[in-house]
């Protein structure tokens, strides 16, 4: 398995950005860009865009992971904290972001997530920003032993939150991602100084 460490600069923070989304044209995305873009000169946001091909778990396959989950494990590995934005499938996080968590859980106690400083944002074209799917995501990163900070961020009808440079519109959105991604930096920062 990979045996990769976080950054050991005290300067930048590494963020990994996931979204639970593998569509072109995702909101989850874009608002994961827009953090990158809020996130300031000591954040390092990079989006990770591998979820497609990210091999179903199996056990049996443990042993011997395909390329993407390899990919996966690395870029987990090498950041010091995540942001993941999910979208909400039937009340839930989608299949292939939960399938991503299984391969990244492994082997239980041991893993790349145990101790990583994680936080979540849900954004869905309802009015309720995929809050269920939000819900059951941070139980799964505190299931899987990661350390999961910041409030909720429920961005409904997402559709509509962004502008044309791509960050969000509403002041309030925009306050609350930015405080919100300055969480997660600072969270990590204090796991890598201890």
């Amino acid at each position: 398995m990979t045996t990769a460490t976080p950054s050991t600069d005290t300067g930048v923070v590494r963020v990994l950005a996931i979204s639970g989304s593998v569509r072109a044209g995702s909101v989850n995305s874009a608002i994961l860009r827009a953090g990158a873009a809020l996130a300031g000169a000591e954040v390092k946001l990079e989006l990770w865009d591998g979820l497609k091909a990210v091999e179903p778990f199996s056990e049996d396959d443990e042993a011997a992971p395909g390329a993407g989950v390899k990919a996966l494990l690395a870029a987990i590995a090498e950041a010091d904290a995540l942001l993941i934005a999910t979208p909400e499938y039937n009340g839930s996080v989608p299949g292939q972001l939960k399938n991503a968590l299984d391969w990244a859980s492994r082997p239980y106690g041991r893993s790349v997530l145990v101790g990583k400083t994680a936080s979540v944002i849900g954004a869905s074209p309802s009015g309720f920003g995929a809050k269920w799917a939000q819900a059951d995501l941070r139980k799964i990163l505190g299931a899987c032993g990661a350390e999961v900070v910041g409030e909720e961020l429920c961005v409904a009808q997402a559709h509509t939150v962004l502008g044309e440079d791509g960050l969000p519109t509403d002041e309030e959105l925009r306050t609350a991602l930015t405080t919100l991604v300055a969480t997660l930096v600072e969270a990590a920062r204090a796991a890598k100084a201890a």
